[in-house]
This record gives C-alpha cells, sequence and structure tokens, in this order.
C-alpha cells in the first residue's frame, strides 16, 4: 500500500527536522515492506510569502487534499507577522480540511530530563484532546474606529453545539477506550456563555458515558495542578485557546519542546490530516545543524498509528526513549552535542537493528 503524504517543511529549523522525519519514515516502510510513502514536497511558508505575499498558491488547498496526510515542519520568521504566518496556512488547513481533534501527548519519557521534583516518570502520562476548528481561535470580530483615541476591539469566541459535542464526545470514547479518566478544563466562572455552555456540554455527554470516571477544572487551577500533581490527569478534553496553552507547560514538564509532538485529526478521514512538531521554526538556530529532530520522529510514530501501524508507532517511541536513556547521541538542548542529521541517523540504526 502506498500512502501520499503533502509535506510542508516551512521555515527556520522545520526544513531540517522534516528532512529527518522522513528519513525515519522511508526506513520503517523499507523494513516492513507491506506500505510505501509518497512524499510530495511544496515550499509554503514564510519564505514563499515574502516572495509572493501569500503563504500559499491559490491552489494550495486543493493539491493538499489529494494526499492522505500533511508532514508540517515550521511555520514563522521574522518579518512576517505571526498572525499572518498562523492564519494564511496553519489554520486554512485545521478550519478547511475539519481538523478539529488536535491530540497532543504529554509524557515523560524514559530518559527525558523533567524540571518537577519528586515526580515519578509515570506520573506524566496524559492526552490532550484540544478542539481545533472553532472557539477562541475562530478569527471573528471587529476593530472599530481604528487608530483614534475611541479604538475598539471585539474577539468573537465562537463554540457550535456541533463542534463543542463532537470534541467532548471523541475525548469520552478515547477514554472508555483507553480505560482512563478524562477531565474537562473550562473558565466558566468567568466566561459566562462560552464556558458555561462548554460546562453544560461536557456534562450532558457525560451521562451517556457513566463507566468513565470525570473531573472539571478551571483552567487556572489546571495549570497549577499540572506542576503539583501532574497524575491527576490522563485523557483531557479543552478549548483550542486553553489547549494550546496548557500543552506548551505539558511540553515544559515533560522533557522540553524538543519532544513536543501533535496531531491534527480528521477522524472521519474525509480530509487529510496533519502531524507535526510543535515547537516553532526557531529561526535564530536554523541552518546550524542544533535543532532536535525527536519531535518530529514522535509526530512521525502518529503518523504510523493513523495510518492502523501501531506496532511500528510504538517502535519509534521505544527508540525515541533508548536514545534519550543512552544520553550517547543528544542534540544541545538536551545536554549532548551531537547534530540534527545524527540524531536522525541513530533512530534509523535502531530501526535496522530491531528488524
Amino acid at each position: 500500500m502506498r500512502h501520499t503524504v503533502s509535506v510542508i517543511a516551512g521555515d527556520g529549523i522545520g526544513p531540517e527536522v522534516i528532512r529527518e522525519g522522513m528519513k525515519v519514515l522511508r526506513r520503517v516502510a523499507d523494513l516492513d515492506g507491506g506500505f510505501s510513502f509518497q512524499f510530495t514536497e511544496y515550499p509554503w511558508g514564510c519564505g514563499y510569502y515574502l516572495q509572493e505575499g501569500r503563504m500559499m498558491p491559490e491552489d494550495g488547498m486543493k493539491r493538499l487534499a489529494d494526499s492522505e496526510s500533511i508532514f508540517l515542519g515550521a511555520v514563522g520568521y521574522p518579518g512576517v507577522p505571526d498572525y499572518i504566518s498562523l492564519r494564511d496556512l496553519l489554520l486554512v488547513i485545521r478550519k478547511d480540511f475539519d481538523q478539529y481533534v488536535n491530540l497532543r501527548p504529554v509524557r515523560l519519557l524514559k530518559g527525558a530530563p523533567c524540571p518537577l521534583k519528586d515526580v515519578n516518570r509515570a506520573d506524566i502520562d496524559m492526552i490532550f484532546i484540544r478542539e481545533n476548528s472553532e472557539g477562541e481561535y475562530s478569527g471573528s470580530g471587529s476593530w472599530l474606529y481604528r487608530g483614534k483615541p475611541n479604538e475598539v476591539v471585539i474577539q468573537d469566541n465562537v463554540f457550535s453545539r456541533h463542534g463543542t459535542e463532537r470534541i467532548i464526545r471523541y475525548a469520552y470514547d478515547l477514554a472508555r477506550r483507553e480505560g482512563r479518566t478524562l477531565t474537562s478544563i473550562s473558565k466558566a466562572n468567568a466566561l459566562n456563555y462560552s464556558m458555561v455552555f462548554w460546562d453544560q456540554v461536557f456534562a450532558e455527554v457525560g451521562s451517556e458515558y457513566p463507566d468513565v470516571k470525570t473531573s472539571s477544572y478551571l483552567v487556572d487551577a489546571a495549570s497549577m495542578f499540572m506542576v503539583r500533581d501532574p497524575k491527576r490527569f490522563q485523557i483531557v478534553v479543552t478549548s483550542n485557546l486553553f489547549g494550546d496553552i496548557l500543552t506548551d507547560l505539558g511540553a515544559a514538564i515533560s522533557g522540553g519542546m524538543g519532544l513536543a509532538a501533535g496531531a491534527n485529526l480528521n477522524p472521519e478521514r474525509r480530509y487529510p490530516s496533519m502531524f507535526e512538531p510543535i515547537h516553532g521554526s526557531a529561526p535564530d538556530i536554523a541552518g546550524q545543524g542544533l535543532a532536535n529532530p525527536l519531535a518530529t520522529v514522535w509526530s512521525a510514530s502518529q503518523m504510523l498509528d493513523f495510518f492502523g501501524y501501531k506496532s511500528w508507532g510504538a517502535r519509534l517511541l521505544e527508540i525515541i526513549e533508548a536514545i534519550l536513556t543512552e544520553g550517547r547521541v543528544l542534540t544541545p538542548d538536551l545536554g549532548g552535542n551531537a547534530t540534527t542529521e545524527q540524531v536522525g541517523d541513530e533512530v534509523v540504526r535502531k530501526l535496522s537493528e530491531s528488524r
């Protein structure tokens, strides 16, 4: 079977880490023998914007729609406003392809550094299910009397019953399937429409899942407990903005951004899903071979899971843990002196050993 993957390496360190991710996926396919990958690379992102005045061509979404999945490196570069780089590429893909599930593992792998004291590795093992298509990132609002003393900006948060219920139901299904607890995170004491509605839908859907143990926290309390008592969180469901912030906190307590992976899923598979490391483009270290590709390898693991090759997805995580535990081939962010390419080569070498 051949899987078609659109590749947007993007900006900064994106091309460096994506190169290693593609190398790893090709090696997995070669070792398995039952499937292959056809990569189609697109030079879109901020560099493209500086040349063409747009983040991708007019027919970009049509081109991407022909693939099964998208492999994204990073987007963002000095000189291009963040709201352009985000909204004119990443959010367009997420919304137009209805990638309403943002799935981010927050798991302390063997050998990964943790800044928290007296925390066992098993205490940090969460899956964040972030609503990815509406909420606080809907892009709806107004800018009135621009540049005048009475200037006013209005940012709308859009929570539909359809969007809210389907992400909460997805989280309940996952919690039931894996036999884990489910925590909802909101801010209903201050956001008296959107988050009250969120809590209401969480309770309504929960009545259909009496076997799933649940908790609910305000986002500020959840932030505190993620640091003080992370083991209370297993499956977590939350809104677009809160999920964005809390998963970065999760990365900080589970090894750093160099180990942070993310998947943007259209579970019904009507459109391509997208897989990406979430560390950003880091233009200050681009081109120096300093970037950590392990988050990209973890994203590749998520892609393999999504395609149904869960044993290979698990094998990549085992290899990441082995590399972290041995400590011989690590990039500078993890205390080593290996290059991006050398770490990718080490993943490939360990894959070949396990054949």
